[in-house]
């Protein structure tokens, strides 16, 4: 059986690479075999969240594989057909679910029939994008190009407890249709009717969900915007805070995560840093959500938008889609501050 090589320690050396070749691997039906995998991090390897995502796609694609446990740094994987059916998934930690669900949710959306999946693990860990991002920004821009997918969430999971379930239905698509994105959608700067503040608070005094809003109003002047303090029902303490921006095509959030030892004000400052950044660029589309479009519009054959500075994430990503599927995806720069991706 012949293999496609995909090296797990180029570009950031992450696993992006991994979950970016399992998808294309399904897709394309192409065995792979990784090597190096997440050669890039301190602990190199599959851990739990990665292992799910592994063992989710051999699940739903009925593959064959070879290597894969806890710590892996080199895994075969060999896809068959893709089943629609009922799945859950737990990842036993506060991995990330929703990247879990990335890995899988491009080829159930073209299956024939409709899937069901339930994910426990980590909804909201800092280091990947939250149930809220995926749920209000991602999933709404993606059902113009044939994405139907609806969420119900049990519970929130925060890092590091973890302890998160919810569920996603999807329903089928033919194809995915190109996406096409270029304007910002409106003047941000001075219309603050679309934006808004949320804190979300669980197992913790409520005022630090206030001073994050409060400091964000100050910086970025929106004392008018929509703001609430979200007190979540969830097995640990956690906090997320997220400026939101909604233009005529899609939601962008801006989250980040409290840290232990994080003051609530450097939590609301480093939000404000990535909108100030998003608007003075006048972009289509946030940097995070930018890189979660790469392999839909890759796919679909076609597509474009406009962005912040690409990451090291999200060139290594194009990196690994066009080994898989030979397509070009280009980005150039437009000016300081936009660049432009184009397939």
């Amino acid at each position: 059986m012949d293999y496609m090589i995909i090296d797990g320690a180029q570009g950031e050396g992450g696993g992006q690479v991994l979950r970016t070749a399992l998808t294309l691997s399904m897709f394309t039906q192409q065995n792979i075999e990784l090597v190096n995998i997440r050669a890039g991090r301190k602990k190199p390897g599959l851990l739990r969240q990665h292992l799910t995502s592994v063992l989710a796609a051999q699940e739903v694609s009925d593959a064959i594989t070879e290597g894969v446990e806890l710590g892996a740094t080199r895994i075969r994987f060999s896809p068959r057909t893709v089943k629609p059916g009922n799945y859950r998934f737990a990842i036993g930690s506060a991995g990330s679910t929703t990247l879990v669900c990335q890995t899988i949710l491009p080829v159930l959306s073209l299956a024939k029939e409709s899937s069901t999946v339930v994910f426990e693990g980590g909804t909201h860990n800092g280091m990947s994008p939250s149930l809220s991002f995926f749920e209000q920004s991602y999933l709404p821009l993606i059902k113009g190009m044939g994405v139907n997918c609806r969420v119900s969430t049990s519970k929130l999971g925060f890092y590091p407890a973890g302890g998160g379930k919810w569920q996603l239905n999807v329903k089928p698509s033919v194809t995915l249709k190109p996406f096409f994105l270029s304007d910002s959608g409106g003047d941000f700067a001075n219309d603050i009717d679309n934006c808004s503040l949320d804190a979300l608070v669980s197992l913790l005094p409520v005022s630090i969900g206030q001073r994050e809003i409060a400091t964000a109003q100050k910086l970025l002047g929106w004392q008018n915007a929509l703001n609430q303090v979200h007190q979540i029902d969830s097995p640990g303490p956690g906090n997320s805070f997220q400026l939101s921006i909604q233009s005529q095509t899609h939601r962008s959030i801006f989250e980040v995560v409290g840290e232990h030892g994080l003051s609530s004000e450097k939590v609301a400052k480093r939000a404000v840093g990535r909108v100030n950044k998003f608007i003075h660029a006048k972009a289509a589309v946030e940097e995070y959500l930018a890189d979660q479009l790469l392999i839909l519009i890759a796919i679909a054959g076609s597509g474009s938008f406009t962005t912040t500075k690409p990451s090291l994430h999200t060139t290594t990503n194009i990196a690994v889609i066009k080994q898989i599927l030979g397509c070009n995806i280009e980005i150039t720069q437009v000016n300081d501050m936009l660049w432009k991706v184009n397939l």
